[in-house]
């Protein structure tokens, strides 16, 4: 039985937590490596805090209750990866005490995940990091 995530999915985006409501003033609107971000997207059975279609990253923002989950977490990042992104996942707490840090290391992967070579922009393009 399928269930429907968006009803689920628009909730959680109504009521995010500190540490996503932090890193989403940082995402949105292409500020880091003009990358394309969504929030709280249902992707299959699941909904992953934020993603970049376009460059294939996922990343998760985790409280305490995740060291708790690693049944569920497991599989679920084993789907995503299997539909070819790369997940990555930081805790409330990094978000909340090193901003930068974490803001640093998500350019670095949306830098690094250019794994083909392309050509330049023409004029008038954007030019994306991956």
């Amino acid at each position: 039985m399928m269930i429907n995530s968006t009803p689920r999915a628009k909730g959680l985006r109504k009521s995010p937590t500190d540490a996503e409501s932090l890193l989403w003033q940082h995402l949105r609107n292409r500020q880091i490596a003009d990358a394309k971000f969504r929030r709280q997207y249902v992707m299959g059975k699941y909904i992953v805090d934020f993603v970049c279609l376009e460059c294939g990253l996922i990343i998760e923002v985790d409280g305490g209750r995740h060291a708790d989950r690693v049944d569920y977490d497991e599989p679920r990042t084993a789907y995503l990866e299997q539909e070819a992104f790369r997940v990555m996942r930081f805790w409330n707490n990094e978000v909340l005490r090193e901003t930068e840090a974490v803001l640093e290391v998500i350019k670095n992967a949306l830098i690094d995940n250019n794994p083909s070579p392309q050509p330049s922009p023409l004029a008038g393009e954007r030019g994306r990091s991956c």
